[in-house]
């Protein structure tokens, strides 16, 4: 298992408090566990991966992921059992849409 951590300064979006869970960790899949957090603004996000050696594209994917929802005061929590890129954005979206109640 590989533990990586990142964090985006400057978020623009807080969410609700209540803590949201999407997916299942399982082959080729990943949970997403997503929750209000006290961080000066900043989305922090613990990716534990089975999958070593993908940083830079984990790095990518999170990018492209804050650079959409633009989250502040977040922890997310990411367990992956080696899901695709495609997969990791569709959980994460699920993740915040549900935590903000929108279908």
């Amino acid at each position: 298992m590989e533990t990586l951590n990142f964090r985006f300064e400057h978020g623009q979006r807080p969410l609700p408090a209540t803590a949201q869970l999407s997916g299942v960790v399982s082959s080729g899949n990943l949970e997403v566990l997503i929750e209000s957090a006290v961080l000066n603004g900043a989305c922090a996000i613990e990716v534990r991966t089975a999958a070593r050696g993908f940083g830079k594209i984990w790095q990518a994917v999170l990018d492209d992921f804050q650079q959409r929802w633009q989250l502040a005061d977040t922890r997310i929590a990411i367990n992956d059992m080696g899901a695709t890129p495609a997969v990791v954005s569709l959980r994460l979206d699920q993740a915040v849409q549900t935590a903000l109640g929108s279908p």
